[in-house]
């Protein structure tokens, strides 16, 4: 009678070994973002044609990563409760496929400025510094909300009402400059103001003059949510398998 051995698989001890775990199981990361990618733009009627029908429907894109890396951990359960990988790449795929959405709807625009003639000055080089805070705000709250969803399942249902109530506080039609000076500092309490108005300073210029005071403490927002977000969804990562 042969003896049975069990093998356990768990993830390496330390901070340090964690990271290392992501570099290696870095392949992973890059099939969910592909994966994701192929079910969004080849399962449907219209085939690639939804890319460009999408954004430019939407534009909205780091709405959509928000709700999508909420849900992203209970979508994968399965994937989860049979493999270890450090399961900060599940949410970080879903947000990387919004991406796509982003550059999407950039090469739309780029094309209705060269439509127009519109040739845009030397501000349009910090775009990617307010990309990166919209991405960071996106992650940040989507390792808070997709933590707090395998926790609590009615968070599924409150994800979506905190995305639309979000785009009515946030200046998507309007400029921050409606709202009266008193009340300004506490509007951008809200990160992703300052990520909209600098979006909309560095492609349009002085015709949307940048309040940066109020820029600093939403990007100091943003690394708050981001840091926040990240201690919480480690300190709640060994519990997903056998919670999920």
């Amino acid at each position: 009678m042969t003896e049975q051995q069990e093998i356990i698989i768990k993830p390496g001890m330390g901070a340090a070994h964690y990271w290392r775990d992501i570099w290696r199981y870095r392949e992973l990361f890059f099939f969910l973002a592909w994966r994701d990618i192929l079910v969004r733009y080849k399962q449907t009627m219209i085939g690639i044609a939804w890319s460009v029908i999408r954004p430019l429907a939407t534009m909205l894109v780091f709405a959509n990563a928000l709700s999508e890396s909420s849900n992203s951990l209970i979508d994968n359960a399965n994937l989860l409760s049979k493999v270890y990988f450090p399961r900060l790449i599940v949410p970080a795929s879903a947000v990387i496929v919004s991406l796509v959405d982003f550059f999407i709807s950039c090469a739309i625009l780029g094309g209705i400025m060269a439509w127009y003639r519109f040739v845009p000055d030397f501000k349009l080089l910090l775009l990617p510094a307010f990309l990166l805070m919209a991405f960071l705000a996106a992650f940040g709250a989507g390792l808070w909300l997709s933590a707090l969803n395998v926790k609590y399942r009615d968070f599924r249902y409150v994800v979506p009402f905190l995305v639309q109530f979000g785009l009515y506080i946030s200046p998507v039609g309007f400029s921050s400059a409606i709202v009266p000076e008193k009340w300004r500092f506490i509007y951008f309490l809200n990160p992703m103001v300052g990520v909209i108005e600098g979006f909309r300073w560095a492609i349009l210029g002085e015709a949307f003059p940048m309040n940066w005071p109020g820029l600093a403490i939403s990007a100091l927002l943003v690394v708050l949510i981001f840091v926040g977000g990240l201690l919480y969804f480690r300190s709640m990562e060994r519990s997903f398998a056998d919670v999920v």
